[in-house]
């Protein structure tokens, strides 16, 4: 430790980004001994990290770059990062539907490769090759718990009857749902458990090297604070590179390609449970995903994102160009009108100069500087990986920090993960019946979001009154409660857009009476308010 001039303690490490990458890290760091302080300027997962394709996998298209150390390494995660996680995290299917009519990248490895030795394709890859690249999808991660890829009889397959008569034989193969969101925060509720400060709202206005430490300069709901800090981890996300030259002040030759991946989500497809994986005829894939039990999520886009990382929505060109990529497979068009929302992020890529953005790489590069205090820069990175980024991280801190303990975080649950990676179905079942006032959707919703610790949010309620106000969608004054004392929920949107979905069931009038309760419940409990 070292002390911040007679005025308190200093962190080990200063974190600069509330999404995946920086709560990961967090959590990380904490169960290893250090200490730590993170800033967010907004709420937590605000920007990339709620707005993914909320997939654990191991990034089947990446075969096609010949990416197969990073395909490797989220495959292993899938199943490590499932049995920690079993109520926000679940194994899904794919079906992947073969057509004559799919083209793929025509300047990938892969492309090159096949031009040399099969030229008449032109842009085609035989079924056998798909099927080779999901044999290798199977067995290159060492799977254990989710089901081998099999072939699929359209026209018998239940899968078959949303898809167009042409569609006749598919794949369908393994991969993880994960809530995106609920991951960030429950890893932040984690690190701060373990002894992290994790302030929300809070933006970070500079960071200078003094006396051989970083000395931090924030702005949050209490006004101008000051830090000191022995490493400084820039988890900024899309916004890293403008942290290190306009927050550090460092000149940089690294930065970042913003690309913005856009979604729909509409009403409800199809009938099973199953997943799409589209393959299109100018080589982009997209997923067609059951959302929420009521709705279809659709995506994802990859578009060059030149504007500011905070100016991002998706498109007209984006939602239209999503809704005829999905018409060219489901056997009813569709249209703007089944669109129920949309969302866009900004992955924060590595600028590897590739020419597309499909192209650029999604590994993670850890940059370190260690021009005095040392400094790491975080760019890139799959939500899949981020526990893997964070050990990486934090291997390349550890000589800083002799004292700090190994890495930890393998299968270690995170809070309310303390169950079989199978028990979802007991659990919820458990719970119905120790509250029977609950209805099978809002029991389920509860264990999915905060698994064994769903009963402590119920309490010793006999009936729904006993929960307090009902905000609407099973969304309850006990549960925004817990979510405001323990998940770091501030405003409305914090709780229907990212701690849940449920703002797709609520109203507008009710997610603003939401927003009246949860200030004034902020309010009474500021210190101001003694």
């Amino acid at each position: 430790m070292v002390t911040d001039g007679g005025t308190g303690v200093a962190s080990d490490l200063f974190i600069i980004g509330g999404g995946i990458n920086g709560c990961g890290i967090a959590r990380d760091a904490t169960g290893r001994g250090l200490t730590v302080t993170l800033a967010e300027q907004g709420d937590l997962a605000q920007g990339t990290s709620s707005a993914s394709t909320k997939l654990f996998h191991g990034g089947l298209r990446y075969l096609e770059y010949f990416e197969f150390r990073l395909v490797r390494e989220a495959l292993e995660e899938r199943e490590t990062l499932l049995v920690a996680m079993p109520h926000i995290s679940w194994p899904m299917r794919f079906v992947l539907p073969l057509s004559p009519d799919m083209r793929f990248e025509s300047d990938t490895p892969t492309a090159r490769l096949l031009r040399w030795v099969m030229p008449w394709a032109r842009g085609r890859r035989p079924d056998w090759l798909i099927r080779l690249g999901l044999y290798m999808y199977d067995t290159m991660g060492g799977r254990k718990i989710l089901p081998a890829t099999r072939a699929v009889d359209l026209t018998k397959d239940p899968a078959g009857k949303a898809l167009k008569p042409k569609f006749r034989k598919a794949f369908e193969y393994s991969d993880c749902w994960v809530e995106d969101s609920r991951l960030v925060a429950l890893n932040a509720r984690d690190a701060a458990a373990r002894g992290a400060r994790i302030m929300t709202r809070t933006r970070v206005v500079s960071a200078e090297r003094r006396d051989g430490l970083w000395h931090v300069t924030t702005e949050g709901p209490h006004g101008t604070d000051h830090h000191q800090a022995r490493a400084l981890v820039n988890a900024g996300g899309p916004w890293v590179e403008d942290v290190i030259r306009n927050v550090a002040r460092i000149n940089s030759a690294e930065g970042v390609r913003l690309v913005r991946g856009s979604h729909i989500v509409t009403k409800r497809l199809f009938d099973h449970d199953r997943c799409y994986f589209f393959q299109g005829t100018d080589g982009r894939i997209i997923f067609a995903i059951p959302y929420e039990q009521d709705f279809t999520l659709i995506g994802t886009t990859d578009k060059d994102h030149q504007s500011a990382p905070k100016d991002v929505k998706c498109t007209d060109e984006e939602r239209d160009y999503l809704l005829a990529f999905a018409s060219q497979y489901f056997a009813r068009p569709v249209t703007r009108d089944d669109v129920v929302w949309t969302y866009s992020g900004v992955r924060p890529l590595y600028n590897d100069g590739a020419k597309s953005a499909t192209a650029a790489t999604r590994d993670y590069v850890l940059s370190l500087d260690q021009n005095g205090a040392p400094l790491l820069n975080v760019f890139g990175g799959k939500i899949t990986t981020y526990r893997r980024l964070a050990e990486s991280a934090l291997a390349k801190l550890m000589p800083f920090f002799p004292r700090a303990t190994a890495a930890w975080t393998a299968r270690v649950a995170l809070p309310g993960g303390d169950f079989p990676h199978d028990g979802v179905a007991a659990l919820t079942s458990g719970l119905k019946t120790q509250y029977p006032f609950l209805t099978p959707y809002w029991a389920g919703r509860l264990i999915r979001a905060y698994g064994t610790e769903a009963a402590a949010i119920l309490g010793g309620a006999g009936t729904p009154e006993a929960l307090g106000r009902d905000f609407g969608a099973t969304l309850t004054e006990a549960e925004v409660r817990w979510l405001m004392a323990r998940e770091f929920a501030v405003a409305a949107a914090d709780i229907v857009w990212r701690r849940s979905k449920l703002g797709l069931r609520m109203t507008a009038d009710q997610i603003e009476t939401l927003d009246r309760f949860m200030a004034d419940a902020a309010r009474a409990l500021s210190p101001a308010a003694e």
